[in-house]
């Protein structure tokens, strides 16, 4: 399934309001917190979704700070522009992390949250990241850790399954399949040195299991897919509230999220 032709339509805004406020907020604070410790003037951000890491950024960097954001997604980028709106600090580009527009050593730092997973190419995405960065310049990234660390994600894609069957985008998995060593080895071969990571663990309150349901089903690429294959999305959004509430429990419904978190540093003289 095409990965632009997911995220249109209604589906920003599911994702914004179902998903964002248990699964990315509260990490888009601490993304935003390690971007303004580097005390950059010039920020990238790639795979933006809605803006969440956007608008935590605006809120801790110095308002000298300019910022590109960019996705795959326009009506991604769309559902951003309309959380912020008007901004002088913040440019809206739609571009493919693997292709960018950007001239070389423009950014002083690049900072992408829970995007990587997605990028088909993840060794020329890196080798771009580190064109565009300035010497001296970090990439900051993070992606989710195995389903075993991330209760919600279980539930979801245990469901999911079940009712979708062979017919589940298999990118549905992907958020959740890579690795640390995978990242390494990219980042190595792409001329990145100075590669730390660190695991961010965190437990959250569902604060309305249907809505936060009704993310997975109405706001990700699950959406599409129950449409063409016929199945009722209103009564999978129960279904899948009810599973939250029984397997994660109920007033107050809690999950655990764990994801790694990266920083890796373009040499000042560039191999």
């Amino acid at each position: 399934m095409n990965q632009i032709a997911t995220f249109v339509g209604t589906v920003p805004d599911f994702y914004e309001r179902g998903l964002g406020p248990v699964m990315f907020e509260p990490y888009a604070r601490r993304m935003a917190q390690r971007v303004a410790d580097l005390n950059p003037g010039r920020v990238l951000e790639t795979a933006a979704g809605t803006g969440m890491v956007t608008r935590a950024m605006l809120r801790l960097l110095p308002h000298d700070v300019r910022m590109t954001a960019t996705d795959i997604s326009q009506d991604m980028l769309d559902c951003a522009a309309r959380q912020i709106g008007n901004h002088e600090r913040v440019t809206f580009q739609q571009a493919d992390a693997q292709a960018l527009a950007a001239p070389d050593g423009a950014f002083d730092c690049a900072v992408c949250q829970f995007g990587v997973m997605f990028y088909p190419d993840k060794d020329l995405s890196y080798r771009e990241i580190f064109r565009v960065l300035r010497p001296g310049g970090r990439y900051m990234f993070s992606f989710w850790d195995g389903l075993e660390f991330n209760p919600f994600a279980r539930v979801r894609t245990d469901y999911m399954k079940s009712v979708l069957g062979e017919a589940m985008p298999p990118h549905m998995m992907a958020p959740f399949s890579y690795s640390f060593d995978a990242a390494k080895t990219s980042l190595l071969a792409a001329g990145f040195e100075e590669i730390e990571a660190s695991v961010v663990c965190l437990e959250t309150q569902i604060a309305d299991p249907d809505q936060f349901a009704r993310g997975h089903v109405e706001g990700s690429s699950a959406a599409r897919v129950f449409e063409e294959t016929g199945n009722d999305k209103a009564n999978a959004v129960r279904e899948l509230a009810d599973r939250f509430r029984r397997e994660l429990g109920d007033a107050p419904c809690r999950t655990t999220l764990q994801a790694i978190f990266i920083s890796a540093r373009k040499p000042d003289a560039a191999r």
